[in-house]
């Protein structure tokens, strides 16, 4: 009869000595799996980092169901799994990413973090068991309604993937915390003019001396922030999302936002992408950022992007972008979408027809005017002037506890 496997464990692997009885291979610990052997890397006091690896290996071997169940035995932890590899393959393709480096790129990294955050709390509950008591603990549970939100909109994604993918027909519905005021921040001029001379001017410091009791710091030759110029000047004259700032090229292809620099025209979706919520029109470039564009173009016609660093394109600049607000002495609520808020604002105070304003940035007209519309000169305008205009002719006063009512003569 065959011995029963023992399943996937840890085993601390001995040291190896030469003849000379000395250490050439530190002990460490291995994953032991039904006669296979997986090197951990985990010197024999890491048992923690080690036990980590052991959890890593495990949920790589469960292999969800694929096939139409009940709510009631599909685990959410499969859900998420199913949705988890669906999106990472989006994600890699999107970044140009594979499996060993796609972790040093942030959207990736960040929401393989919300999926095991999720799969912390949700994992062993059944999908039968979401609904909004359930919602509600795992608000409570993560701290913060805006970051329990992002969480819960992936868990409604997996969902809705889990059912689109025919793996189960039941309604599942997910209880959102609500939405956050929309924030107001925007860059005065003279605030993004500071900032963009910061991100040009900067060079990085580092220690004059190798002494480790010498602390003081030098500046070098390199210019660490300076991309971040472009991508500044980019995100305020087009009101574009970070994403599609990142994406801009003088050269049309697959997974670039294409920027015709004869025609002064940004197609800002890019190349290869089904369209999305996140509306992303095609512009004409105000005259003054093509000049800066077809500039940075002959100055390095073999670049494949307008923003790049160390010659590569970006994949985020949020922390060389919160670097660059610290050095310019901005306040701490500034991030990249502040640019895009600007470009609202700025549109808004310099009177431009909503409608207008509201197909140049991508967005409905509907939130342009309830979230930046109070920047319009002409805002509420004409009832400021309504309501302290005469009375039209024909009417008479008549005073009822202070308030001054119009009536007219003929009663009607």
């Amino acid at each position: 009869m065959p011995r029963r496997s023992k399943g996937a464990r840890l085993q601390l692997k001995a040291a190896r000595r030469n003849k000379r009885g000395k250490i050439t291979h530190q002990a460490t610990w291995i994953i032991r799996d039904n006669g296979r052997d997986v090197g951990t890397g985990c010197a024999a006091d890491e048992i923690a980092a080690a036990e980590e690896k052991l959890r890593d290996y495990i949920s790589s071997k469960h292999t969800p169901k694929r096939r139409v169940r009940h709510i009631d035995d599909i685990a959410i932890a499969d859900v998420l799994s199913i949705y988890l590899d669906a999106q990472l393959d989006k994600l890699r393709c999107r970044f140009n990413a594979d499996c060993e480096n796609e972790d040093t790129i942030p959207d990736i990294r960040k929401f393989k973090k919300r999926i095991e955050r999720l799969n912390e709390w949700w994992g062993a509950k059944m999908l039968g068991e979401v609904n909004g008591e359930a919602c509600r603990s795992y608000t409570k549970w993560r701290g913060k309604k805006g970051g329990a939100r992002r969480d819960l909109e992936d868990l409604r994604a997996a969902i809705g993937h889990h059912a689109a993918e025919g793996f189960h027909r039941e309604i599942v519905k997910i209880s959102l915390p609500e939405r956050g005021q929309p924030r107001d921040q925007w860059l005065t001029r003279s605030d993004a003019a500071k900032l963009i001379w910061t991100c040009w001017r900067y060079r990085e410091m580092q220690k004059g001396s190798r002494r480790p009791t010498d602390d003081l710091k030098v500046p070098t030759s390199k210019r660490p922030l300076r991309h971040l110029a472009r991508f500044i000047l980019l995100g305020i004259y087009s009101g574009t999302r970070a994403g599609a700032i990142a994406a801009a090229s003088p050269i049309p292809a697959i997974g670039r936002s294409y920027v015709d620099l004869e025609r002064g025209r940004y197609y800002r979706l890019k190349q290869g992408s089904a369209k999305t919520n996140k509306r992303q029109p095609t512009v004409p470039i105000p005259l003054r950022l093509l000049a800066h564009l077809r500039r940075w173009h002959r100055a390095s016609p073999e670049a494949k992007h307008f923003v790049e660093y160390n010659g590569k394109a970006v994949t985020s600049v949020k922390t060389a972008f919160k670097s660059a607000v610290r050095l310019a002495g901005l306040g701490p609520r500034i991030s990249p979408h502040t640019l895009r808020h600007t470009a609202a604002t700025w549109l808004m105070q310099r009177g431009t027809d909503p409608w207008q304003a509201a197909g140049y940035l991508g967005m409905s007209l509907e939130v342009l005017l309830n979230t930046y519309g109070h920047h319009h000169p002409d805002f509420l305008s004409d009832a400021v002037e309504k309501i302290t205009s005469r009375n039209p002719a024909g009417e008479r006063k008549a005073h009822v506890s202070g308030a001054v009512i119009p009536i007219r003569r003929n009663g009607a």
